[in-house]
């Protein structure tokens, strides 16, 4: 093992895995890269491979099949074929189906741990990669030419790696972006996410669900064997609540804020919960530095937008680099990265954003609002492209 790289990836989860993968194989192998990962991968306390499922969009996919990835976890993949996105108590709906836009599915769920285990497989097995873990970052400083991470292992003792280019893809709280002063924004939306896989009377088939109640959005996404994967957004009181409450009791009030679309609910999983904030930093790049993934923004979960941007962040940041193999973190590269995600990460982040406000309310004024929208778009399918095509993830990166 070296002491210099071409890139160092700090996080192995999703975002740096992916990122790492994808760089050896666009630049032939060229780049010397090592990833650097707190947590082992089969650890149950891994933040980015725990037991949450996500939305992969079309967009991502596509991506992914680019980097020879998807073949790692097709066979593990939910296909979401049909989406239904209702108001709790009022009559407008409207749906997105795959078949009408020519498309096998809209996007595919998976599940973080069997997703990490597979690629923290092959991460393993590359031979210019090199995966520390459990190692963390320490430092970094700056100079011309490179950058020097001081990276500590589980014995504590410290050592330090020089490389052309650091990423940071260690999530929200990223020393990496602390330890350079990438400056982060945050806003608490007062709510709180909880999770669990639940079980249902139907299969759900490819159909994922997003419905609006007053207390905050409550998302299903299809998985095997019958369950889904449940995003049920509520203010932190009631979020306290809630994970207290007996299987049956949580089974009972679940099905009266869903409703009876997929039968009766018979089982529920492990329930977890974690508080909702925007967080993203309006500059993703510093001296020899970049940003991606949640280390750059973490969104709301209401439009299962948040890992598909992360996505786009590293195949624009792919783009650039390869522009310069010989000097990856050269200010070229780095200033392209910036202004090619700039209206990307804009956009989806004030759209994500604005539905948090409009949905998580029960104002009558947004009410009508929002229940006049979703009878508009049913009848006037044009009015959806825009929105469909951000969640397909069909767009400019």
């Amino acid at each position: 093992m070296s002491n210099k790289y071409d890139v160092v990836i700090a996080g192995g989860a999703m975002a740096g895995a992916t990122l790492a993968m994808a760089l050896d194989y666009c630049s032939n192998h060229a780049l010397k890269i090592a990833v650097i990962e707190p947590f082992l991968s089969d650890s149950q306390s891994h933040p980015g491979f725990d037991a949450r499922s996500i939305a992969l969009s079309h967009g991502t996919v596509e991506i992914l099949k680019q980097y020879q990835l998807w073949s790692l976890i097709q066979d593990h993949a939910t296909p979401i074929t049909h989406i239904h996105v209702s108001d709790r108590g009022h009559a407008a709906m409207t749906d997105f189906r795959a078949a009408k836009e020519g498309l096998k599915a809209m996007g595919y769920v998976v599940e973080l741990a069997e997703v990490g285990r597979r690629f923290n497989q092959k991460l393993t097995s590359s031979p210019n990669i090199d995966f520390l873990c459990p190692c963390s970052v320490e430092d970094v400083v700056q100079h011309q030419h490179h950058a020097a991470v001081s990276v500590k292992d589980e014995s504590g003792s410290v050592s330090v790696l020089e490389t052309k280019l650091l990423v940071a893809a260690d999530g929200a709280d990223s020393k990496s972006c602390q330890a350079v002063g990438l400056e982060q924004l945050s806003h608490d939306f007062g709510q709180v996410a909880v999770i669990a896989n639940v079980k249902t009377g139907e299969d759900p088939n490819g159909r994922a669900f997003e419905r609006f109640t007053e207390h905050g959005p409550l998302a299903l996404l299809p998985m095997s064997d019958e369950r889904s994967s449940l995003v049920w957004c509520m203010p932190p009181e009631r979020a306290q609540q809630i994970v207290k409450l007996t299987d049956t009791d949580f089974l009972s009030l679940l099905q009266q804020e869903f409703g009876w679309r997929l039968g009766r609910f018979t089982k529920v999983g492990a329930v977890a919960s974690y508080p909702l904030l925007l967080r993203h930093r309006p500059q993703i790049v510093k001296h020899r530095v970049a940003a991606v993934g949640n280390a750059a923004q973490t969104l709301h979960p209401i439009a299962g937008q948040g890992f598909n941007l992360g996505i786009r962040d590293i195949a624009t940041l792919v783009d650039s680099l390869l522009e310069n193999l010989q000097d990856v973190g050269e200010y070229a590269n780095l200033n392209r990265f910036q202004s090619n995600r700039q209206q990307d990460r804009e956009l989806t982040i004030t759209m994500t954003s604005g539905l948090v406000h409009i949905f998580s309310n029960d104002f009558f004024a947004l009410r009508l609002g929002r229940n006049v929208g979703l009878g508009l778009m049913d009848n006037f399918p044009q009015l959806k492209s825009p929105i469909f095509n951000r969640a397909l993830g069909v767009v400019n990166r």
